[in-house]
């Protein structure tokens, strides 16, 4: 990484409280979201850690894509094709949550790259889909994957818009729109950033995490960082669709002494 990129990525980090947002989003998806399509019964796209499969089903279903750069979460909506249901325990896995701007970076363009693919994969044969869960799990893929990848697209897109059309003045777009259309584009926007914004605040306190909350007021910072990494995930989908970024661990201070903790404690010098 180039000494300008390292300052950036430094100034980024000291602005953005970025594991704790990256705690906020985990805790958004597997305590709330992901609980939700399971009692929907819609498909569920897998994480990538802690998964349990019957060896007999894994086989059936194929296995792991080995080109899908997110191949946990094709597989679970594979799985719900086949009629099979996933269901998530009530345990946690801890993870340590990415702490350096450039690895954050890799590790989220893949995944939005690889929910990307999963969704083009799949939208080959809707009606499969549609057979095994109905026309809810069909639309809750098109929220979870393709909305996912698609917001993160757009919102910067948005928000940049917005601000021109209030900064600079442009007769020929403002007569093209109505002004009571102008007016509700306005507020889609900012109740739909509301929306997010409060279930980023609501998400840690079921596990009791409440000195985490506030920390939910300074997401739409996090979502540039997303959009940054969509866009490198687009990128990547047309020149590299296959291409693995891997992501480094145990990086943090914390990490590393726990690591070494442990192994001390196996009589593993290292």
């Amino acid at each position: 990484m180039s000494v300008l990129t390292r300052q950036i990525a430094t100034g980024v980090c000291a602005i953005i409280p970025l594991t704790r947002l990256f705690t906020l989003e985990y805790s958004l998806w597997f305590d709330w979201l992901l609980p939700a399509l399971q009692r929907l019964r819609a498909p569920i796209p897998l994480g990538g850690t802690s998964n349990f499969f019957r060896r007999d089903i894994l086989l059936k279903a194929g296995g792991w894509d080995p080109y899908n750069v997110t191949e946990d979460a094709d597989l679970g909506l594979r799985l719900s094709k086949l009629g099979y249901r996933v269901e998530m325990l009530d345990s946690t896995t801890f993870e340590e949550a990415n702490c350096c701007f450039d690895n954050w970076v890799r590790q989220r363009s893949r995944w939005i790259k690889g929910h990307l693919q999963t969704w083009l994969v799949h939208m080959r044969q809707p009606q499969k889909i549609v057979a095994t869960t109905g026309w809810r799990g069909l639309f809750s893929i098109q929220l979870f994957l393709a909305g996912n990848v698609f917001s993160a697209l757009i919102n910067p897109l948005l928000w940049a818009t917005f601000l021109v059309l209030q900064l600079v003045h442009f007769p020929a777009l403002e007569n093209a729109v109505p002004e009571g259309l102008q007016y509700l584009n306005i507020f889609a926007l900012i109740a739909g950033n509301f929306c997010f914004i409060a279930c980023a605040t609501v998400a840690p306190l079921k596990r009791g995490w409440r000195d985490l909350s506030l920390f939910g007021l300074t997401a739409p910072l996090y979502w540039l960082l997303t959009s940054l990494a969509a866009y490198k995930a687009l990128w990547q989908i047309v020149f590299r669709p296959y291409y693995w970024e891997k992501t480094n661990h145990v990086i943090s201070k914390l990490a590393i002494e726990r690591r070494r903790a442990a192994l001390s404690r196996a009589g593993i010098g290292i």
